[in-house]
């Protein structure tokens, strides 16, 4: 089909949903009508509807404009000509391409209307969804014995500020912090004679299942040990699980394509007008 006719019927399928959303009475925006003038002569009209509110009947000729660059002076004034001709038609001109200046004051000076008509594209949004989801996480931690630590070198200072530079939490959350966490090789707890004294799968079992958010519950050892997956053996003085809601949002852009079946843009005030797919 002739690039010329498709945005022809475009501007013709995007005028009847605006047809249809109105409140006016309905009627057929048509195609490629002739109508003839008080001259005479017979013009083309590439789109073209009537419509009456209170009795009044309105008619109006669309001369649609598929050019590469913006449309200049002389082709406005051309359709003046048509529109002068015909017996009170009002006159709406649109382009692919928009329009020079001198066009836009000749057009303003003499009452028709302006448009620029395109597709949507997948740059343009029509807004935005955010959903928010809340998630229930618990945290495994350890309370180190802090004379043990600073006996084997370990710095469990030094260690919370690394552990709040890739963390979503403050540093002064896990620098104010006792407890901290680390990846364990397994779940036994020992005592200094390497002896089990428990596990964490033990002590899991031991939560109560109607626990609130923010609930902590802590399980404290006096001669405990576990094996840390760095470090090795570990003194503990209590493990502690901590029960934490958080609400995370998430943002998606709701984009044009899906929705919007044409972007219709007053080339005069600027106001662009989304027409809905449905």
């Amino acid at each position: 089909m002739n690039p010329n006719t498709e945005f022809e019927l475009f501007t013709r399928h995007i005028y009847q949903k605006l047809v249809n959303n109105d409140v006016l009475k309905p009627t057929l925006v048509q195609h490629n009508v002739k109508l003839k003038g008080k001259s005479g002569c017979e013009h083309q009209i590439d789109v073209y509807w009537e419509y009456e509110i209170a009795g009044n009947k309105h008619r109006v000729a669309i001369e649609c404009k598929n050019y590469n660059s913006q449309v200049e002076v002389s082709n406005v004034r051309d359709f003046k000509g048509v529109l002068d001709d015909l017996n009170n038609v009002n006159g709406i001109m649109v382009s692919a391409q928009g329009y020079q200046s001198g066009a836009k004051k000749y057009a303003e000076e003499y009452g028709i209307s302006l448009k620029e008509l395109r597709a949507p594209n997948g740059n343009d949004k029509i807004g935005e969804i955010v959903f928010v989801f809340q998630s229930n996480i618990r945290r495994l931690l350890f309370l180190v014995d802090e004379d043990w630590a600073i006996q084997h070198d370990l710095d469990l200072q030094k260690y919370r500020e690394r552990l709040a530079s890739v963390s979503n939490k403050s540093p002064e959350e896990y620098w104010g912090g006792l407890h901290v966490s680390f990846d364990t090789k397994d779940d036994i707890i020992r005592n200094s004679h390497n002896e089990k004294v428990s596990s964490l799968q033990e002590l899991e079992k031991q939560l109560p299942d109607n626990h609130k958010p923010n609930d902590s519950f802590v399980f404290p050892f006096e001669d405990a040990w576990i094996e840390s997956r760095h470090w090795g053996p570990i003194k503990i003085l209590e493990v502690k699980y901590e029960f934490i809601s958080e609400n995370t949002e998430n943002t998606f852009a709701l984009a044009a394509e899906d929705f919007v079946a044409g972007i219709l843009k007053d080339a005069i005030s600027g106001e662009t007008q989304y027409v809905s797919k449905i």
